[in-house]
């Protein structure tokens, strides 16, 4: 349903799955959703939630960072593919 918008708007479609796969990583680790933790907290219920939300703090970072620096930097992502081209 959205491809064919990404498509008509110019984007390159290897870079929207991406970038959509990586914005999916951020939303299952951060609330409200943040299902990963909460599998965690059902695999070790001795931790916190609360304790689980902070550990992650780190990668959520991390992840920002890469979402910024790809979106920027959008050849990172479509080099390799166009060296199949």
């Amino acid at each position: 349903m959205v491809y064919p918008a990404v498509i008509a708007l110019g984007f390159d479609s290897i870079w929207f799955g991406i970038i959509v796969v990586k914005m999916a990583e951020v939303c299952l680790i951060t609330p409200p959703v943040g299902l990963n933790c909460f599998v965690v907290n059902g695999v070790r219920p001795d931790i916190s939630l609360l304790t689980i939300f902070r550990g992650i703090t780190l990668f959520f970072v991390a992840d920002v960072i890469t979402i910024g620096v790809l979106l920027a930097f959008p050849g990172i992502i479509t080099w390799l593919p166009a060296l199949l081209r």
